[in-house]
């Protein structure tokens, strides 16, 4: 890699150069764009984000989990650049490109379940989202759609209806889309007892019994793990539970994998973990190492039932980011990637769980792969304590670590770390969030 895959400081975070871009930053974007850490990145690479002052931060964020191959990934950059020579765009739904198909075809390949699939590519995590809905209301010929507590998918206005978390998300931008309808998430955490799966599936079945219909229900959309929400993995059995419901009813499952799929949970997809197989499944963020591209890739009856011209977008599938995803589907397979998801998870998570013992304010340590997160709680209850988020979080960015938040309560460090990254990195980050809480 051309950056030094090392930690290396040379001013405060943010420094000086920083800072004056910050300033042109308040000048010339909404305060509505916010920023986790004022550094402005110059190159990154491996584990490593270098600022216009030269410094080296560790990366624990991945830019939310979209570089999982790196920021500079070789079979991505190589791909991008031959393709950048030969044309930047024709629109798919004007004058096809191989490139776009030789990336549905990997898609319905590789996602969960051997039936009969096709994929249609977008821009974006929420537009992957929303058009599932659309196929999902359309083959089904229902509106209803069913989502959970604690979830995230996206800021349009029916993925921010889908969204759970008011703030930042939803305040003030109201009215939102009808028929979304909220039932519970086995949060294992948080649930009372031991039977959180039963339960919550108890609760969920129940409401949509009583308030929606089944009959009515085009789709229930979930995330495996929840992202924004926390990281929240579903306690066990409840996803093949929702599952399997859905079958029982005619329903459309949608899985929302924009943020745990490829690779990041040590399975190419997290559905994979439980054998749970989705009717649709949207992907986004990881898919093209950092170029805008998702993808919608579901049953092929349900897919092919809508018309000509229902689905698409001018820039959905651009050539150059189809090319980026190939890089990436390439760098997954011959770096054994999902390997080194659950090696990251095999460092991280015996430290975590120390970590806990020590400091009582760490409530919960979870997740798979390099998808973790720790849960931090006013000591001697489960009350959530952001104040103490906030606090780490200062302290391992002045120490050179990005670290990202999350949690409907605002109380989680989420780790993603680039699946590229060096161990020696992956460990003196975890000491200086050691440090951070000592």
């Amino acid at each position: 890699m051309s950056i030094p895959q090392e930690r290396h400081l040379v001013t405060a975070i943010p420094g000086p150069k920083s800072q004056e871009l910050l300033a042109r930053k308040q000048a010339a974007v909404p305060t509505g764009i916010g920023t986790t850490l004022p550094v402005f990145v110059t190159r990154a690479g491996g584990g490593v984000v270098e600022d216009a002052d030269g410094n080296r931060l560790i990366d624990f964020g991945s830019g939310i989990a979209v570089t999982n191959v790196g920021n500079a990934a070789p079979r991505v950059v190589e791909r991008v650049q031959k393709q950048v020579a030969e044309f930047t765009h024709t629109c798919f739904m004007v004058t096809p490109y191989e490139s776009y198909v030789e990336v549905c075809e990997k898609l319905n390949e590789l996602t969960p379940g051997d039936h009969d699939k096709r994929t249609f590519l977008v821009n974006s995590g929420a537009e992957a989202v929303e058009n599932a809905v659309k196929v999902a209301r359309h083959a089904t010929g229902r509106q209803a759609v069913v989502v959970f507590d604690h979830g995230y998918h996206g800021r349009t206005l029916l993925t921010m209806t889908l969204t759970a978390k008011n703030m930042p998300y939803k305040q003030g931008f109201g009215p939102f889309a009808p028929e979304v309808y909220r039932v519970p998430l086995a949060y294992a955490y948080r649930w009372n007892g031991d039977n959180a799966a039963e339960e919550a599936f108890a609760q969920a079945v129940d409401m949509i019994e009583k308030q929606i219909g089944a009959q009515n229900v085009a789709a229930v959309v979930i995330e495996p793990i929840a992202g924004e929400g926390g990281f929240i993995e579903p306690a066990k059995g409840f996803l093949p539970k929702v599952a399997e419901y859905c079958r029982a009813n005619g329903i459309v499952f949608v899985a929302d994998e924009v943020q745990t799929g490829f690779a990041r949970t040590g399975d190419l997809f997290a559905c994979e973990d439980e054998g749970v197989v989705p009717d649709i499944i949207c992907t986004a963020k990881g898919i093209a190492g950092g170029l805008p591209l998702a993808a919608v890739t579901g049953r092929a009856e349900l897919m092919d039932k809508v018309h000509a011209g229902g689905l698409g977008g001018t820039y959905g599938g651009n050539p150059l980011a189809c090319e980026a995803a190939l890089g990436v589907l390439e760098t997954i397979e011959q770096d054994d990637l999902v390997g080194k998801a659950r090696r990251i998870g095999e460092i991280m998570l015996p430290r975590l769980k120390a970590l806990q013992e020590r400091f009582p304010v760490i409530g919960d340590v979870r997740g798979r792969g390099a998808m973790i997160a720790i849960e931090l709680v006013e000591p001697g209850t489960k009350n959530p304590n952001p104040a103490a988020v906030a606090e780490v979080v200062k302290r391992c960015h002045a120490e050179g670590l990005l670290v990202l938040t999350a949690g409907t309560y605002g109380n989680v460090l989420r780790f993603l770390p680039p699946l590229v990254m060096p161990e020696h990195l992956l460990e003196e980050g975890l000491s200086i969030l050691e440090k951070a809480f000592s």
